[in-house]
């Protein structure tokens, strides 16, 4: 005797149920996607025997619609019905940036019930490194602007203490995003609780200037998790060209995780992750430096 389908306590089986089923007894929140599109940018030296200096960079767009008019955002938008979240991350970020084809990875889902101004909005962010100088960036759709900023990542100040067993953090962290023509900065308060094996992160905006949505709290857990995954990923080789010299390489370690290296120590966490070549640098003003490419089997199991 074949097996009967599984009725519930209605008598309904899945087909019956699913022919039945009203999918507006629930309130939809819109979705939308957000894209934190990062590069490390050389800035040009008037003395050619000092090599460039470099900085991390964020793309932003100036909103040209409300809410937000004219103040900067992240590149995104909402999910069409008829496509997944990561094709709409693409095709957004395309229609804003005109930039198409990267590597991209999902960072975080936010759902703070009052994180726009519009209506309940749900989104889904994600995060690339590129290499700037292959892309062409101009704004679209609608986009009044696209451009690049120079971020500053600075703790002020951590307060910690304990309470019975439990342990409270508190961090203040001050987000700067410039270039020649604009400046955005705010402050984010991490408070991080501690009870016993149960660590709960939350973040606030303290003050937030030029920002649009909460797409300063973004911004600040993407530098976060960034900072963790060069680490122990090959995330960072996103920003490099074929060929870079182990000095260029550590530059721009030290920009992201904000810190100064020991070249020694630098040099030996990195060996397995890198290949010398037989080629050399041949900038004038400059020593001859090896180069070396980047080894995709070093994390190989």
């Amino acid at each position: 005797m074949p097996n009967q389908p599984l009725t519930d306590a209605n008598g309904l089986n899945e087909e019956q149920f699913l022919k039945n089923y009203q999918a507006g007894s629930y309130e939809r929140p819109s979705v939308t996607v957000d894209m934190l599109i990062f590069t490390v940018m050389e800035e040009e030296q008037n003395n050619y025997r000092k090599l460039a200096e470099k900085s991390l960079q964020l793309l932003l767009i100036q909103r040209g619609e409300h809410p937000f008019l004219g103040q900067w955002a992240l590149p995104g938008g909402f999910v069409g019905i008829n496509e997944s979240v990561e094709e709409a991350a693409r095709r957004e970020l395309y229609s804003e940036t005109n930039i198409d084809n990267i590597y991209m990875e999902q960072l975080y889902t936010w759902g703070d019930v009052k994180r726009d101004p519009r209506m309940r909005v749900i989104s889904c962010s994600y995060m690339a490194l590129v290499d700037r100088k292959s892309l062409s960036v101009q704004a679209g759709d609608d986009a009044a602007d696209a451009a690049w900023f120079e971020v500053s990542y600075h703790v002020l100040e951590t307060r910690r203490e304990v309470v019975e067993q439990d342990i409270l953090q508190e961090t203040l962290v001050e987000i700067t995003l410039q270039n020649e023509q604009n400046k955005l900065s705010g402050v984010v308060k991490l408070t991080e609780t501690i009870q016993g094996h149960v660590r709960r992160m939350e973040r606030e905006i303290v003050r937030s200037m030029g920002f649009s949505f909460d797409h300063l709290l973004m911004i600040q857990y993407a530098i976060e998790r960034l900072r963790g995954k060069v680490e122990y990923t090959d995330i960072i080789f996103n920003l490099m060209p074929p060929l870079f010299t182990l000095s260029e390489l550590q530059r721009v370690y030290e920009i992201i995780l904000g810190k100064e290296l020991l070249a020694a120590a630098f040099r030996r966490k990195i060996a397995e992750r890198v290949i010398e070549t037989d080629q050399s640098t041949r900038d004038a003003g400059h020593r001859p430096s090896k180069l070396y490419r980047y080894n995709p089997e070093w994390n190989l199991f």
